[in-house]
This record gives structure tokens, C-alpha cells and sequence, in this order.
């Protein structure tokens, strides 16, 4: 039930754009392509079992650790309008 000017369904409509934005997000980070041999971004040797492992992988154990800390804390899109949910 919305209120005010709002549609009906106007929640939903917030949670399911919030919903795809993060499936979407988690899609283009999906490694694609052929994989590297050495990573991208220290130049150390792939472990050929990784390679194998996880198709299109750019980066080493190391360095895909701390990409995935970064990731971790991104909190996303806040798309509520009420002040609380933005104090958090």
C-alpha cells in the first residue's frame, strides 16, 4: 500500500530495482574471456589449477582476496527516503 503520491506498488518497484542493480553488479564482475597467465595487477604467476579452477581469471590468490575485501565493504544503494535508513 503506498502513500501519498506514490503508486501502488511503489515499494516493490524500490526492492526489485534494488535487486537487479545488485545482481547486475555481481554479473560484470564475473571473470570473462580467456584466462592470464600472470595477474593483472602484481604480475605474479596464475597457478595453473586456478586457471583451470575459475575460467578467465585476471587476478592471483593474493590479490583476489583483497579485491573481495574492497567489494565486501561497499554497502550498495540506499533507496529508502526516510532519514533513519540513511543515518546507518
Amino acid at each position: 500500500m503506498a502513500g501519498g503520491f506514490a503508486k501502488d506498488g511503489a515499494v516493490q518497484d524500490q526492492i526489485d530495482a534494488t535487486v537487479e542493480d545488485a545482481v547486475n553488479r555481481v554479473r560484470s564482475d564475473l571473470p570473462r574471456g580467456a584466462s592470464l597467465q600472470h595477474c593483472e595487477v602484481c604480475d605474479r604467476a596464475i597457478p595453473e589449477a586456478r586457471q583451470k579452477a575459475v575460467p578467465g581469471v585476471r587476478l592471483c590468490i593474493a590479490c583476489q582476496e583483497d579485491a573481495d575485501q574492497e567489494k565486501a565493504a561497499f554497502s550498495g544503494y540506499n533507496r529508502r527516503g526516510s532519514k533513519d535508513s540513511q543515518l546507518r
